[in-house]
């Protein structure tokens, strides 16, 4: 599946291909998210899950030139 494909996708259906076909590599915290690092593919995609509110607020796939990158970067090694 293509990334325009992807993001066409309703948020309820991108969970779901994550879940089942991807693979969990981290999760870490940045501001008032947990962020769950999957592999789908050869991408990786960030699920942002507001804790507070019991909600996931954005899927989007990761933007290597993101500061977040040092939090992942830190704890495992990513193909780039």
């Amino acid at each position: 599946m293509s990334k325009e494909d992807f993001k066409l996708l309703p948020q309820h259906k991108k969970i779901q291909m994550l879940y089942s076909e991807g693979t969990f590599v981290v999760g870490i915290r940045y501001y008032r998210h947990k962020v769950n690092l999957y592999l789908l593919e050869d991408e990786y995609i960030e699920v942002f899950y507001n804790h507070k509110l019991d909600r996931i607020d954005k899927i989007d796939f990761l933007d290597h030139q993101h500061t977040r990158m040092k939090f992942y970067l830190d704890q495992i090694q990513l193909s780039v």
